[in-house]
């Protein structure tokens, strides 16, 4: 797919309107079925555009690494050997980070999605995605980008990257889904990060064993053999056959 064939994405209807009603507290019995409704569309979107991805790896990153930038490069290899154990990668659907792990797996031959924000500086879906869906809130992404995966990597990013890290963490931790394998790539980058996890564990707000959820390496090979393990051994997964469509769901390759 050329970058100029990916489509526009529709601005939000007034972003900051919907940010100011949202602060100003309890709305109308009304407004508040209505802002209900919205984001159960949302999801129905998203789960019927995904519903046929296959078993997925999420790779969270920074979308502001060019290509050329060594975090750029790793998430393009991690994206290429996501792809040849057989997983669908699924991104946020942007730039950076994202397109890297996408491009990676497109090139290895493997399935590339996204799970695109709308924001309103009009973020566009990457060139590397066999199929993406323009999702308007973030927590609905982030439940999209956890039910269809596996595992998930890790890659040096920002805020949005740690909050998304740390919400797959929390996840895990109270069993409310398996223990997907995390892996957290750069150890340089995340040192401090992995020394806070200590001093949580030193101060007893996490548990030592807390830490066998995740993998901190440099290494690609390492972060797969890590996945084939705790995830395709773990949960024995196999290659499925492909699921029905039922074109009068409007359901098409």
């Amino acid at each position: 797919m050329e970058a100029e064939k990916v489509k526009e994405v529709s601005k939000p209807s007034n972003p900051r309107h919907e940010e100011k009603l949202f602060l100003e507290g309890p709305q109308s019995r009304m407004r508040d079925l209505l802002f209900l409704i919205k984001i159960m569309f949302e999801f129905i979107k998203g789960f019927r555009k995904l519903h046929f991805i296959g078993s997925c790896v999420t790779v969270f990153g920074s979308a502001r690494f060019k290509e050329g930038h060594k975090s750029y490069e790793l998430a393009r290899q991690m994206g290429a050997g996501i792809a040849n154990m057989g997983f669908t990668v699924i991104t946020g659907g942007g730039p950076g980070i994202m397109e890297a792990a996408n491009r990676g797996a497109r090139e290895a031959g493997g399935r590339s999605v996204g799970c695109n924000i709308v924001l309103p500086q009009e973020q566009q879906p990457n060139a590397y995605l066999d199929k993406w869906v323009n999702i308007r809130y973030f927590f609905v992404r982030k439940v999209l980008l956890s039910k269809y995966s596996y595992a998930f990597v890790v890659m040096p990013g920002g805020f949005g990257t740690m909050d998304e890290f740390f919400e797959a963490l929390t996840l895990i931790q109270t069993n409310f889904i398996k223990r997907f394998p995390v892996v957290v790539m750069d150890i340089e980058f995340h040192k401090q990060l992995y020394g806070h996890f200590e001093v949580m564990i030193a101060a007893g707000t996490i548990h030592a064993d807390d830490l066998k959820l995740l993998l901190f390496t440099d290494s690609v090979e390492e972060a797969v053999k890590h996945i084939e393990k705790n995830a395709i051994e773990q949960f024995h997964l196999r290659k499925k056959k492909h699921m029905k469509r039922f074109p009068w769901l409007g359901e098409r390759r």
